[in-house]
């Protein structure tokens, strides 16, 4: 008997061993899987805790936007599909009024999308109020939206020579329409330049094209949000440039800029785009910590209603849960949950239950409740 479970310890410990150590990879695994998409299987259960905080399952996250769209932009959007362009024209009017460059441009952005899709109610304005430096800057987006549109989401290899062509004839088009509205914009206003940065990255602008353009937007407006984040995307390496230099244009964006300005979301932009690693490791250095620091600070001070401000909080939610700091992500994944259209759920191929399973292992995290 004493031989038999002699023999038995010596087949039992080493499986039960080896059960460990499959235990503590999945474990390890699941932890690691929260950055690199996670198991998207299963059906999901939302969270008791959760839901006593009023958050939302995947399936009511809007993942068309970052956060609400503002009143007065969904009444211009409404009455433009029928037909009715005068609440655009007077909001693009307020802005220019009001030298409100940020929210310029990001009404123009929303607007473009909507003329790209059925430009109808944009020709009445075009022909009720010729030269108007709103409908012409519209125009011009637009027809960047519209290119992009052409060529589909697809890569290259799978993208026909009939895309190829209507997407550079598109993108042609712009260039000449964005002369013409920086011609008629508003003194000081960036916003054409802004949507020329995306002509010039579908065309394959020179570095000396795209230093042009930044020059001319640098004067009117040297901290503005879409403007770093369009130019950013030319100087990564999956466009125009290198890691390297997209790394040195958000750090030059991030330095000495005014508080408030979020100008700190760009070196975790940069980061963000070129990190291919699957595990989490290079989030949780120092340097990184330090990045997110800034942002938080830079968040803190900002306007509350800066247009961009929901995304830099998706930005810290996601950086923050994956540093282990699941208190602040926690408060920074409450105000913008309902909402999951920004990086780094939109790159996702489920941006809402990405969101949600990076959002419930935070609350998890602080003892409020466990994962569904």
């Amino acid at each position: 008997m004493i031989i038999l479970w002699v023999v038995l310890a010596l087949i039992g410990l080493p499986l039960l061993a080896l059960g460990l150590y499959f235990l503590k990879a999945i474990v390890q695994g699941a932890v690691e899987g929260w950055r690199g998409g996670g198991d998207e299987d299963g059906e999901y259960e939302l969270p008791a805790a959760a839901a006593a905080l009023g958050l939302l399952p995947p399936e009511r996250q809007n993942t068309k936007s970052a956060a609400p769209v503002p009143a007065v932009l969904t009444a211009a959007i409404d009455a433009a599909k029928s037909g009715d362009w005068q609440p655009a024209a007077a909001l693009l009017d307020v802005t220019a009024t009001e030298r409100d460059w940020e929210y310029r441009a990001f009404h123009v952005e929303r607007l473009a999308s909507l003329a790209a899709e059925d430009d109808t109610w944009l020709l009445a304005w075009e022909t009720a109020r010729r030269d108007d430096p709103g409908a012409a800057l519209l125009r011009a987006r637009s027809t960047v939206r519209l290119a992009w549109d052409i060529r589909g989401g697809k890569r290259a290899k799978y993208t026909t020579s009939e895309q190829f062509e209507g997407f550079h004839r598109m993108l042609a088009r712009s260039r000449e329409e964005h002369v013409r509205a920086a011609a008629l914009a508003p003194d000081g206003d960036p916003t054409p330049y802004i949507g020329e940065i995306w002509t010039g990255l579908g065309l394959g602008s020179p570095h000396s094209e795209m230093d042009r353009l930044w020059k001319e937007i640098s004067q009117r407006a040297p901290h503005h949000y879409e403007a770093h984040f369009s130019a950013l995307q030319y100087w990564c390496a999956k466009w125009r440039g290198s890691e390297e230099l997209a790394r040195a244009f958000a750090a030059r964006a991030a330095e000495d800029a005014p508080p408030g300005s979020l100008m700190t979301a760009f070196p975790l932009i940069a980061h963000f785009e070129h990190d291919d690693s699957d595990a989490a490791d290079g989030d949780r250095t120092p340097e990184m910590r330090a990045l997110v620091d800034a942002a938080l600070t830079d968040v803190a001070a900002a306007d509350p209603a800066h247009p961009r401000l929901p995304e830099v909080r998706h930005l810290l939610a996601y950086y923050l849960c994956l540093q282990d700091r699941d208190e602040a992500a926690v408060e920074q994944f409450r105000l913008v949950d309902g909402y999951v259209g920004a990086l780094p759920w939109r790159y996702r191929g489920d941006p809402a239950g990405e969101f949600c399973r990076m959002r419930d292992l935070s609350l998890a995290n602080t003892g409020e409740g466990v994962p569904g």
